[in-house]
């Protein structure tokens, strides 16, 4: 029998983040903020950006009827009137998008929805509210508090029965199974039964070759969908290619990738002193790891990036879940942090010897200046997989680190501008290429007839500004008045033909972060450093 004490001991430090037994408000509490579907819904007159690359089209009126979309109209041209006799008849409600863009709704390929009893302390509405409210309509989850948990959320979901992202199901490898995986046996065994749970796919962090090898194999036969965060404590044994060529459909950030871009050594160039479990020195390392890989083009860059092509091996890199590392104060003090940002959730990202991420305890500009390294030498490899047609999709990773929900997926749009993406180019990520991933790009991910009606409608063009998609919105000078305006702001997320009015949305996340706050006798605005003391010097 083959110990799987490395993989244990990371399971251990990752659940005790996410909870297995927390007992929390039971799902079936929960209740829909969403109006329809409806009989017969209809966008009137917006800009259609459907989601394949295709450039925007408008105006356009959208027909929806129940959860599917039956009709695009084109009814006019730019800088003309509408012709009337191109609209489709009245339906039972209608939206005048004149002046607005519409989206495919968004997939997140990294949720993790957290409860008010994991370490972060936040209600699931506020996680859920919060994805919606930032056109977020399909969550991959890879990672909550229980496997059965997982499936009742997507069971609920799926029959629209809360306010929530449609959820695709990935529970962690070995999850709630009531012992160690220690052979390969036991592997296919975990699969098989989480299979009958109603899994989607399976998340991985790695483990000892003959058992990744067999659970692998039995996903596929399973029909189970796979995704990996190539943990330091197995990627030595397998990087990136050994476990996309086992049948690995997807990796999440970018470890085990580099290690396959090594030329001149095999293992990381850890300092004697690091320990893994000291979350500084995980992090502070991994900030030095790219500039150890193959330089960028080079004969072995090329020859892992074709290879990984070849294999149709899809790219998460979650870019924001560590945007914290290359720049902590503009990171920690977003604006969005004191209206939505639960005092619990600001104490969690607050320096912690025992907390994940929050790994502050003296955080240096040497530091952010090896991650800066580290961004520029990732995202050129990232931009250059999409140039070469590989499938590079969006994640948050959000609940970690300064990056809150909803908010964060905005920011990893942003920084895929950074990497080279054109915004036409971010959106097909988020939009077409993650339903894809997930394998339902049959229903979602375009704007299409026959489609599942999951949009997003913007007052503003994203396209132009990618911050208008902000739950804060985007300052602008008003030239007529002399005022400073906000601007944008999601005004609809439509899922399954159910209409969320985003602003609404997040008023009652804001109702709840105040809320919080009061209970805890903490004044309006944003947090301290510490919720607990301050320090004068």
């Amino acid at each position: 029998m083959t110990s799987n004490k490395p993989l244990l001991l990371l399971v251990l430090v990752w659940w005790t983040v996410i909870p297995l037994i927390a007992q929390d408000r039971p799902l079936d509490s929960y209740t829909s903020d969403g109006d329809g579907p409806y009989d017969r819904l209809i966008i009137r007159g917006a800009t259609m950006i459907e989601g394949s690359g295709a450039p925007p089209v408008g105006p356009v009126d959208i027909v929806i009827e129940k959860d599917r979309i039956t009709q695009i109209q084109n009814v006019g041209v730019p800088g003309l009137p509408i012709n009337p006799d191109r609209r489709p008849v009245a339906g039972d409600r209608e939206i005048d998008a004149s002046g607005m863009y519409v989206l495919p709704g968004f997939v997140d390929m990294h949720g993790h929805p957290h409860t008010s009893q994991s370490g972060q302390g936040v209600p699931l509405e506020y996680v859920l509210k919060l994805w919606l409210a930032h056109g977020i309509t399909t969550s991959r989850v890879v990672g909550a508090k229980g496997v059965d948990w997982i499936i009742e959320l997507q069971r609920l979901s799926d029959e629209n029965k809360i306010t929530s992202p449609r959820i695709v199901a990935y529970p962690g490898f070995g999850q709630d199974f009531g012992r160690s995986i220690e052979s390969a046996e036991d592997a296919r065994e975990w699969v098989r039964w989480v299979k009958t749970r109603g899994a989607n796919g399976i998340k991985f962090f790695g483990a000892p070759p003959e058992i990744m090898t067999a659970a692998l194999d039995e996903a596929s036969n399973q029909g189970l969908r796979s995704t990996e965060h190539h943990a330091q404590l197995n990627v030595t044994r397998m990087n990136v290619l050994s476990t996309a060529n086992l049948g690995l459909m997807s990796m999440e950030h970018w470890y085990g990738l580099p290690e396959a871009l090594f030329e001149s050594q095999v293992i990381q160039n850890y300092p004697p002193d690091y320990n893994y479990l000291n979350e500084q020195h995980r992090f502070g390392e991994a900030g030095r790891l790219w500039k150890q890989a193959a330089a960028p083009y080079s004969e072995h860059w090329n020859s892992v990036m074709n290879e990984l092509l070849e294999l149709d091996f899809t790219i998460d890199p979650t870019f924001v879940a560590y945007l914290a590392s290359r720049d902590l104060m503009r990171q920690s003090r977003n604006t969005w942090h004191a209206l939505y940002t639960m005092p619990s959730l600001w104490e969690w990202y607050r320096p912690s010897r025992d907390a994940h991420g929050s790994y502050w305890f003296y955080w240096t500009t040497e530091d952010e200046m090896n991650w800066k390294e580290n961004y520029r030498l990732w995202m050129k490899f990232i931009n250059e997989y999409k140039n070469r047609g590989g499938r590079v999709t969006l994640g948050s990773d959000s609940g970690y680190i300064y990056n809150l929900y909803g908010f964060g997926y905005i920011q990893e749009m942003e920084l895929m501008r950074e990497a080279g993406f054109h915004p036409l180019e971010v959106i097909r990520s988020a939009t077409i290429l993650g339903a894809e991933a997930v394998g339902l790009d049959a229903d979602i991910g375009t704007i299409q007839v026959g489609k599942k009606a999951d949009l997003v409608i913007v007052p503003e063009n994203p396209l132009a500004n990618l911050k208008v998609l902000f739950g804060t919105g985007a300052l602008r000078l008003n030239d007529e008045t002399g005022e400073v305006e906000i601007v944008g702001g999601i005004q609809w997320t439509i899922k399954d033909g159910i209409v969320f009015n985003a602003k609404e949305l997040l008023a009652d996340v804001r109702a709840m972060v105040e809320e919080s706050k009061a209970e805890m006798g903490l004044p309006a605005g944003p947090m301290p450093m510490s919720i607990e003391t301050t320090t004068d010097h």
